[in-house]
């Protein structure tokens, strides 16, 4: 009965979202702009027509011949003005500078191109672009010769990650009088995608909790090396130039490498809690908390996935991504955290398909906002396994302050991130503050 009773909960609370989402003020402006277009009126025409509606019920309402006159000549001036619009202008236009995938903070440089096959005059080339991109581009042209070609370049800031719709890039073109206007799509609209920002972290795989020394599972491919630094020894044919020490080497005469401790796994899975109800939100329904979470999750396995571990992300409502291994599978990554939004489902629910799961010799990395008494019960049966688990907590509010403590308390590896912190400091610093017992 409680199981059921929170399920129905958890659909109410999906239904509201998505009813508050629709009902938001970008919301509503995207659903006004888009009724503009498909109608072809501007607003000084929606101006007239409602003007011509009520002049035409005062007539109704004095008998005045006039007043109904002047009413029905307004709405034939707007009919008029739709008629004589100038539609299918022949014009070709081009991008350039747009790429399929970019990061977070990256700015792009990109320049439109415009040819005209027949004479046109008096247009506005419009590339529409998303609010969280920048302001939609608007060039005025006043006259355009068969053959001619003009460009005009603009920036574009990737401010948040997301999936963004960049255009179409259309030619407006409007009567006289302004009461209605005619768009030529001239260039399909173009899926930009924008990666979580990575950045340079550190994260130590553990062993079991059961197990000392640490014992290699019986099915594994050959672990690699660890990320804690051993020693130095001299250079070898085939060891990675990326590992010498270029100080050490001047000083010794002696080319020397950066020597780790072996690897302990080669198994990582990167849980990260995407239910709503746990971060924070501002008027414009972003999450700071959650896409701190996100730049967590995709430095962490950015890093595990170019030193040669298997990754698996999980989410709350299931698996992100296939298992990857290996620096080729960064883009597929990148590509599902890009696409990833919050949902209504909650993180004891991941957690227990972990619990379930017969792998034990993944180190587990948490990252959430929010340990209430059923996720921490739940966390405590997948301790209870054996596992090496690292939890990650994002502070962003009074209640998720106490995250860092239930998870030491557990005997849980914690760091603690607040969103705009440095992630290598915070990362670094904190891990291994839990008690292992």
């Amino acid at each position: 009965m409680a199981r059921s009773g929170a399920a129905s909960g958890r659909r109410l609370r999906a239904r509201l979202d998505r009813v508050t989402d629709a009902l938001g003020p970008r919301a509503l402006r995207e659903r006004a702009r888009s009724l503009q277009r498909r109608l072809g009126i501007t607003r000084s025409g929606q101006i007239a027509i409602v003007g011509a509606v009520a002049i035409w019920i005062m007539a109704r309402v004095v008998a005045g011949t006039g007043m109904y006159l002047f009413a029905y000549g307004m709405v034939l001036l707007i009919v008029i003005s739709y008629l004589i619009a100038p539609r299918n202008l022949k014009l070709e236009g081009a991008r350039e500078g747009l790429f399929p995938r970019v990061h977070e903070g990256d700015r792009l440089e990109v320049e439109l191109s415009l040819t005209a096959n027949r004479r046109v005059s008096t247009f506005v080339l419009e590339e529409r672009v998303p609010d969280r991109l920048g302001r939609t581009v608007k060039v005025p042209i006043t006259r355009l010769s068969p053959g001619s070609t003009v460009t005009h370049r603009y920036g574009l800031r990737a401010s948040r990650r997301g999936v963004y719709q960049v255009g179409p890039l259309v030619a407006v073109a409007g009567d006289p009088l302004g009461l209605s206007e005619r768009e030529t799509v001239i260039a399909e609209p173009f899926e930009l995608l924008v990666h979580p920002r990575v950045e340079l972290v550190s994260d130590r795989p553990l062993t079991r909790q059961f197990e000392d020394p640490p014992i290699r599972p019986p099915v594994s491919k050959p672990w690699p090396s660890g990320m804690e630094f051993y020693g130095m020894r001299e250079y070898k044919p085939g060891d990675d130039l990326r590992r010498i020490v270029w100080r050490a080497s001047a000083r010794t005469g002696t080319i020397m490498v950066r020597e780790a401790e072996q690897g302990i796994t080669d198994h990582i899975t990167i849980i990260l809690d995407t239910d709503r109800g746990a971060h924070s939100r501002d008027e414009e329904g972003l999450s700071e908390s959650f896409e701190a979470g996100v730049r967590v999750a995709a430095s962490l396995g950015v890093r595990h996935l170019r030193e040669g571990y298997e990754l698996r992300c999980e989410v709350n409502g299931g698996p992100l991504t296939r298992p990857l291994r290996g620096a080729t599978s960064q883009l597929l990554l990148l590509d599902a955290l890009a696409r990833l939004d919050m949902e209504r489902q909650p993180l004891s629910a991941a957690i227990m398909r972990l619990v379930a799961s017969p792998r034990r010799d993944a180190h587990n990395i948490l990252v959430t906002p929010r340990l209430g008494p059923d996720e921490a019960a739940r966390l405590k049966l997948l301790l209870d396994t054996g596992v090496s688990v690292l939890v990650v907590a994002l502070l962003w509010d009074e209640q998720g302050a106490d995250t860092a403590g239930v998870a030491a308390s557990l005997g849980c590896q914690v760091a603690s991130v607040r969103p705009g912190q440095d992630l290598a400091s915070a990362l670094y610093g904190e891990i291994g503050a839990g008690n292992r017992i």
